[in-house]
């Protein structure tokens, strides 16, 4: 199986690359949604990004990919005693594709019914999300997925913890993923609850500029034709975003957030009516990855201001009389800001 497409390789879509970088490097930000015509490469960047990122550490053939040094009591495997643990190995980062069909049972775990049946054991059978643990979450057409789906999965992201309780079995599991979800907005659109709970919201568009998609076309063929030594010529790339990352991910609990700054965002939120306090919380998660994803220990305005678009957006009221769209809006709220303050 040719490994994918090189994150680095995908032309353009900055905003998309940007979003999915920041939920590598915070997971708490709630998972990013990208929304968009179809063959913008989508699920492309997520599978680069999965692919690039470095690997983890685990027991062989453990179902819910348990730290060595933290196995969970669900983990029959990696809480056994001596000569009987499984050994050490290296694993890609988890990368688990949600199919639109799943059932509540296959997402979360459910009974093992052949053990049940076999051997008269209660067993329990992990889902999607043990699958996903310290990886990602990846759900196409996410518009189109049942909304109590949509919100258990939501619940699971920002608690980073998966309760199931049925069938007389009481399990309890980490399920620290990052959840991302595509659609194409003429296709349905999801509720507004839904949207507010995604931390990061991107739209990717058909690339316009001549050049760009020609350069598109010809990095597809020439992947397609030696997947082997394409993947090869953008290895040095790949690691450079991978290093940022991890040295991201190093310092993150360093980065400090100034007063004047969460004084201005909380403004910023304020003057476009932002309903709650997630995007505030949220737009400071964001700021604080985007200064440690530039190896700076302190988050300035500029980081606010390329990060507000994303967090804000979906977040919007919509209003019948401004037709020039969410994004003009944070502009104009953002410059408005900057008259009154001055630019930090």
């Amino acid at each position: 199986m040719p490994k994918p497409f090189p994150f680095s390789a995908i032309v353009g879509q900055e905003d998309m690359k940007k979003a999915l970088l920041l939920a590598a490097v915070e997971p708490l930000l709630g998972g990013v949604l990208v929304m968009g015509d179809r063959g913008t490469g989508k699920s492309t960047a997520v599978r680069a990004l999965a692919e690039l990122l470095p690997k983890i550490e685990t027991r062989t053939n453990c179902r819910y990919n348990c730290q060595p040094n933290d196995p969970q009591p669900a983990c029959a495997r990696c809480q056994a005693a001596g000569a009987e643990k499984p050994a050490l190995v290296k694993i890609r980062t988890p990368m688990v594709d949600l199919p639109l069909g799943a059932t509540e049972d296959r997402v979360c775990g459910s009974l093992d019914i052949e053990k049940a049946l076999v051997a008269g054991e209660r067993a329990f059978e992990p889902g999607l999300l043990a699958a996903a643990n310290r990886g990602f979450l990846y759900i196409d057409e996410v518009n189109l997925l049942e909304d109590h789906l949509v919100d258990l999965l939501l619940d699971a992201a920002a608690s980073g913890v998966n309760v199931v309780e049925r069938e007389g079995l009481s399990i309890r599991h980490a399920a620290r993923f990052v959840l991302v979800g595509s659609g194409n907005p003429e296709e349905g659109d999801l509720r507004p609850q839904l949207l507010d709970r995604f931390g990061l919201s991107v739209e990717v568009r058909t690339i316009m500029d001549l050049k760009q998609r020609i350069e598109v076309i010809r990095r597809r063929d020439d992947y397609e034709t030696d997947p082997e030594a394409f993947v090869a010529s953008w290895a040095k790339r790949d690691i450079a975003i991978r290093s940022r990352v991890v040295a991201a991910r190093k310092i993150m609990k360093q980065v400090a957030v100034p007063d004047a700054i969460l004084f201005r965002l909380s403004q910023l939120c304020m003057r476009l009516g932002i309903d709650g306090m997630r995007g505030e919380l949220t737009l400071m998660r964001a700021g604080r990855a985007s200064a440690a994803l530039d190896a700076r220990l302190e988050v300035n305005w500029t980081d606010i201001e390329e990060v507000a678009p994303m967090v804000l957006c979906h977040r919007l009221r919509r209003d019948p009389m401004d037709e020039a769209g969410t994004a003009p809006r944070i502009e104009r709220a953002l410059a408005a800001l900057d008259v009154g303050h001055g630019h930090a």
